[in-house]
């Protein structure tokens, strides 16, 4: 039977071993962790927001996504009236790399529902590394409630068009309006199947060769029709093609391209000899002396319509007298007077008297 002094040092051992190994435990666990456990230098940092959104002291603080510390204190101090709650955080320097004095933070929630957290955004940081005591500039984001205030108009405009939506299909399930008549009247349902059925008549028709349509359909005398016809259309373009014909020598025969191209440089030919004042036409064109004239007969014509038109002179008085008109038309009632009196009593007017001596 084992001494009670034996008992005493086996328990001794066996606690030392469990303190070791506990102790052993631990440091393992600090150096496997994200902040990097006791053994690694970390620098404090300070920002300023607003409002704290309900971030505690503990709460990590992510780079990129990424734990780099945490929060050690949160709390509210004086002298800054607009952010006056202060966010005390320790970071690991083995990210001072991308960890800048004008990199930004921001408070980020986890999900909806998840804890808050310090976000630090580096991606527009361009100044040297932070070191410790630095203060990092804060950047406001809506959180989960300003979310909710800002969306209250617009449910409460959703709840509107929905009490809308409401009515509108009340009256047409009672069958009022445009609408609920095309949906609940049975006579438009039967002014529709009569539709239908005439219209499945008519295609009845059509398949049967009934009608104007239906030869045009069943017959295969207009595919043939359509197949001369274009079978003529073709030989028209093969003539054309090979020059034959009135349309075709003007297609393919160079000797009326030649005389095109020749009537072509004479009427040039003639415009240049115009423009360089050459020919009776050419000297009509550059003359003043003549466009003077032409102006002078321009302006008589002119004059002499007006005085026509006022009804001066001869000329003037046969457009604007009227007594010419009366005594031409009196005369011409006279003479169709005297025809009528000759034919109907010729012998009055046509007898010959023969004298003997």
């Amino acid at each position: 039977m084992p001494s009670q002094k034996q008992l005493k040092w086996s328990q001794l051992r066996v606690g030392l071993t469990v303190v070791v190994a506990s102790a052993t435990l631990m440091v393992l666990i600090f150096l496997m962790s994200g902040t990097g456990g006791w053994f690694t230098h970390k620098i404090t940092l300070r920002s300023y927001v607003d409002n704290a959104g309900g971030l505690r002291e503990g709460a990590p603080v992510r780079l990129a996504g990424v734990d780099i510390g945490n929060v050690t204190t949160v709390r509210i101090v004086a002298g800054k009236p607009i952010t006056p709650v202060e966010i005390t955080m320790k970071v690991n320097t083995k990210y001072a790399f991308n960890l800048r004095k004008d990199s930004v933070t921001m408070l980020a929630t986890a999900g909806v529902l998840g804890e808050t957290f310090v976000d630090v955004d580096s991606s527009a940081a361009k100044g040297p590394e932070a070191t410790d005591g630095d203060t990092l500039s804060a950047r406001s984001q809506p959180d989960i409630q300003d979310v909710v205030r800002a969306s209250q108009g617009t449910l409460q405009n959703m709840d509107a068009l929905l009490k809308r939506v409401d009515r509108i299909m009340s009256f047409i399930e009672s069958g009022q309006g445009s609408i609920g008549k095309v949906i609940y009247d049975p006579g438009l349902y039967n002014q529709l199947n009569a539709t239908v059925a005439e219209f499945k008549g008519l295609v009845d028709d059509i398949q049967s060769g009934k009608g104007s349509i239906g030869p045009l359909i069943t017959s295969d005398e207009a595919y043939k029709k359509v197949i001369a016809t274009v079978d003529k259309l073709n030989v028209m373009v093969d003539d054309l093609q090979q020059g034959k014909g009135t349309a075709g020598k003007l297609l393919k025969d160079p000797e009326l391209y030649d005389n095109a191209n020749k009537t072509i440089a004479n009427v040039r030919q003639l415009t240049d000899d115009i423009n360089a004042g050459k020919g009776a036409i050419g000297k009509m064109t550059h003359d003043q002396e003549f466009a003077a004239h032409l102006q002078t007969l321009m302006n008589n014509l002119s004059e002499l319509s007006a005085r026509l038109e006022r009804g001066e002179g001869t000329a003037g008085m046969l457009f604007k007298d009227p007594a010419l008109y009366n005594n031409s038309d009196q005369m011409l009632v006279e003479t169709r007077q005297l025809v009528k009196a000759i034919r109907e009593n010729p012998k009055k007017y046509l007898t010959f008297h023969v004298k003997v001596f």
